[in-house]
């Protein structure tokens, strides 16, 4: 599978996860296709490597770094505030920034850590670039998911797992998550020119869950010869960041590049107005009249 060459020129994409994986091919295509790119790491050193081998590859890349732990609600607020000071303007936001975690942590802020770093550091970055994505319109936002969303619930009663916390339990929640946000964002921008859509990017080789021990990194060296590269996992990202097929859709789940079937609980407008206000109260965002 591949997509289409996209003249990017002009255009300012922001792209979190971007040190490796999907992120970074997604990254290296879109800089390859003129755009100028903003990779968003966590770790100064990686961030800085991901954006020299891009360059090595693409010499005139327009390219610039942003480091931030997202999982930290400041620094999700202070990367916004980075970005709009040195622009005016931004016409692609890929979320794609997120994490399994073995055991149950807290953020800084006191948070369960996939919910931190899976869902409210999107949901908090996209509402604080809202006003950039609508002043550049036609722009897009585009929120990595997971097919792993097809059998999880969102428990409003223990969102944050307090109780019975289990590995796939929180990150299929967390993943479920992103697109109740996708849903539920679309709708609140309609007739804006901003369009919202998510995606489930295939099992993809990757350091996903790498940083978790032996056990999870040994789990993941099995499982490779069953695993997509990361250049196959971003076509969809990409797809939805730069075609022009997609330009007016808004509200979607794609797989393969195609609009594919999310789970019954993924679809219910009720449920994604419910997150998107507990959402709002989590990361202290003004709730909409």
């Amino acid at each position: 599978m591949a997509t289409e060459m996209t003249n990017m020129t002009g255009k300012v994409c922001l792209i979190t996860g971007a040190t490796s994986g999907i992120g970074w091919e997604t990254a290296k295509a879109l800089a390859s296709q003129g755009a100028a790119v903003a990779l968003v790491g966590r770790d100064a050193d990686r961030t800085q490597k991901a954006v020299d081998r891009i360059r090595a590859s693409a010499p005139n890349a327009q390219l610039e770094s942003y480091i931030a732990d997202l999982s930290a609600q400041e620094q999700v607020r202070r990367l916004a505030q980075e970005f709009q000071s040195r622009h005016d303007r931004l016409d692609v936001l890929i979320n794609d920034a997120g994490a399994v975690f073995t055991t149950r942590k807290e953020s800084m802020d006191g948070i369960e850590m996939t919910l931190a770093l899976n869902h409210l550091a999107p949901f908090l970055l996209t509402n604080l670039l809202l006003d950039t994505l609508k002043a550049s319109a036609p722009s897009r936002v585009v929120t990595v998911s997971s097919g792993a969303h097809q059998s999880a619930k969102v428990n409003f009663d223990d969102l944050q797992l307090a109780h019975g916390y289990g590995t796939w339990r929180a990150y299929g929640q967390s993943k479920l998550m992103n697109i109740l946000f996708t849903t539920e964002l679309a709708r609140r921008l309609a007739g804006s020119g901003v369009t919202a859509n998510t995606l489930h990017p295939g099992f993809v080789a990757s350091n996903f869950g790498k940083s978790e021990g032996p056990f999870w990194a040994a789990a993941f060296t099995l499982m490779r010869p069953f695993m997509i590269s990361a250049e196959k996992g971003a076509q969809t990202v990409i797809y939805l960041a730069s075609s022009p097929d997609v330009a007016g859709a808004t509200g979607g789940y794609y797989v393969n590049c195609k609009p594919a079937r999310s789970s019954s609980i993924a679809r219910d407008d009720a449920t994604a107005r419910r997150l998107w206000e507990v959402s709002e109260q989590l990361t202290g965002l003004p709730t909409a009249v």
